[in-house]
């Protein structure tokens, strides 16, 4: 595999059929939804006691909002760019979708959600982030087909080439670039894992209550952050800088001390209600 990312060159179309025409973007993106679809009902069913309809009719208004919330976020960080370029804001098939956004978007959808269903806020995102890392895990390979988002030049055997068209000014006589998706790839892999196993280890122990949802979307939200934040030290493509750092960093620490933040005060009212 080391030996394939290092010597092929992807191509973003898999295929042109008239006017047809299908990017791997776009298919990753597809089957990184329905494997997180997939999760979801399963552990709706099985753990949470949320009906497959309910989980459906969600999961379509968080597709929505994520794609629109992503490609959102994504434009306002390169407004420079997109200024010049107003007609690619549509294009999503060429990438440009931001993590962050979808995150963001899919967080309101999911309030106005639980309260309208009367359904605890916390239980629906414990619910959903095990099948959402799933598939980021699954969608960054898009990435890789788009030859975006890749990092510093490297040496390493898992180098990967980049075209020249798509290589930065000050890095035009590299070739093989850091395969930043395949490590964040494999880094929400392993939160997955982590966050199903949890899930059905706790289960199936008890019955998941409020502090498991809370613990279990504060897990998600800081390991994902922390990997995003130590990624994008090398990563190339553009971003605006605040005090030194890039914005996603600034965005993945805010993260993190919220979510510090929200198992403190949780801790502190089941000590004060334990008095």
């Amino acid at each position: 595999m080391l030996n394939w990312l290092h010597t092929f060159l992807p191509q973003p179309i898999i295929f042109n059929w008239g006017p047809l025409t299908l990017h791997w973007y776009g298919l990753f993106i597809v089957l990184g939804i329905i494997a997180a679809m997939l999760i979801s009902f399963h552990l709706g069913k099985k753990y949470y006691q949320i009906t497959a309809n309910d989980i459906f009719d969600l999961a379509f208004w968080l597709i929505v909002a994520g794609v629109v919330g992503a490609r959102l976020y994504d434009v306002l960080l390169q407004i420079p760019y997109y200024r010049l370029h107003p007609w690619q804001i549509l294009q999503v098939w060429k990438g440009g979708m931001a993590i962050h956004g979808s995150i963001i978007a899919g967080l309101i959808v999911i309030f106005v959600w639980a309260r309208a269903k009367k359904i605890n806020f916390f239980k629906i995102t414990a619910l959903f982030v095990p099948g959402l890392a799933l598939g980021q895990a699954i969608g960054r390979w898009g990435n890789y087909f788009n030859q975006e988002i890749f990092g510093l030049p490297t040496n390493l055997p898992w180098g990967i080439p980049i075209a020249v068209l798509n290589r930065p000014a000050d890095y035009i006589s590299f070739q093989h670039f850091q395969p930043t998706f395949l490590y964040e790839s494999l880094g929400s892999l392993l939160i997955f894992a982590t966050l199903y196993l949890l899930t059905i280890r706790f289960g199936k122990k008890q019955k998941l209550n409020l502090n498991f949802y809370i613990w279990l979307t504060t897990i998600y939200l800081i390991l994902y952050s922390l990997l995003r934040f130590l990624l994008e030290f090398i990563r190339l493509d553009y971003a605006p800088l605040f005090l030194g750092l890039r914005f996603p960093q600034v965005m993945s620490l805010a993260i993190i001390i919220s979510s510090f933040l929200l198992l403190i005060i949780k801790n502190h009212v089941f000590v004060k209600s334990q008095k």
